[in-house]
């Protein structure tokens, strides 16, 4: 039975009024399931609607984007096999964000990299289970360090103000999902934003500009969310990407259409380019 936060993507997403550059990339995306060949992890905190790669593929052909950044979801926990599976279809065209644990092998991080994973997600969300110690952070970072993978960090309210010393201690690349979910309640002066534009001050720090319909005061108005997306492509428009997070998993109501949600690419940047192609792959597709 699934989750009733989770009711699933909108069903009749549109195709965005001005066409994406080609070689465009969704930096942010999950897949869930078939739970027939990929099963949820039996301690998950929720269970969404299934959303394999087929339908991620359908919805990246009508929005016109050609690569992709798969993030492992919490419902799967640390089986990465629906991952996997999706990123041998993707023939190149996609890279993986997983969920690392202290306690994994490093055989199994050699091969997620070896199949396209370039990051680990760190939660301090608690809605995806308690977040991680220093201890398991250190040796979570000592695991992706060779490879060269990012930290992708979830956080939400104040939390990017509460670990904004920890992103910069960490000693690796860190791409801050959702624009950080802050409380745009709090407006653009908050200290969770200062600490954001901050971090993107460092050269270190990339922001993902999705998640606007999640941090938005008047859903489904989403101008507030849209002008923190404009203001973080403004402070570091080499250090921006962009992603659907389809199919929109643990939201309260509203459900954007994600032809809605890329139409305001181009209020966001005058750049999509950079936003959709230059600057993912300098962020996830460069090979060392």
């Amino acid at each position: 039975m699934t989750d009733p936060r989770n009711p699933g993507p909108d069903p009749n997403p549109h195709a965005p009024a001005i066409p994406l550059p080609a070689n465009a990339c969704d930096a942010h995306c999950h897949i869930f399931g078939p739970t027939a060949k990929f099963p949820y992890a039996p301690d998950r905190t929720f269970t969404p609607p299934e959303a394999p790669k087929e339908d991620l593929q359908a919805l990246h052909r009508l929005l016109g984007f050609e690569r992709a950044i798969i993030v492992q979801s919490a419902c799967h926990g640390t089986d990465h096999s629906a991952l996997l599976d999706a990123l041998e279809t993707g023939g190149g065209r996609y890279r993986g964000v997983a969920l690392i644990r202290p306690t994994t092998p490093k055989a199994e991080v050699e091969r997620l990299h070896r199949a396209g994973v370039r990051g680990a997600r760190l939660h301090f969300t608690p809605h995806l289970g308690p977040a991680p110690s220093q201890e398991e952070i250190d040796a979570i970072v000592a695991l992706i360090r060779p490879y060269g993978w990012h930290i992708a960090l979830h956080v939400a309210g104040d939390g990017i103000a509460e670990h904004a010393d920890l992103v910069r201690s960490l000693g690796v690349q860190v791409v801050i999902d959702h624009m950080a979910r802050v409380d745009l309640r709090q407006g653009l002066d908050s200290a969770a934003v200062r600490s954001l534009l901050r971090l993107l001050e460092t050269g270190s720090v990339w922001v993902k500009l999705s998640g606007a319909d999640r941090i938005a005061t008047a859903p489904p108005d989403m101008a507030d969310s849209v002008e923190l997306a404009r203001l973080l492509a403004a402070e570091a428009p080499e250090r921006v990407v962009w992603g659907t997070d389809f199919p929109h998993p643990n939201t309260h109501g509203f459900v954007p259409n994600d032809g809605d949600l890329a139409d305001l690419i181009a209020e966001i940047t005058p750049d999509p380019e950079a936003l959709l192609v230059t600057n993912p792959t300098r962020c996830f597709f460069a090979e060392d």
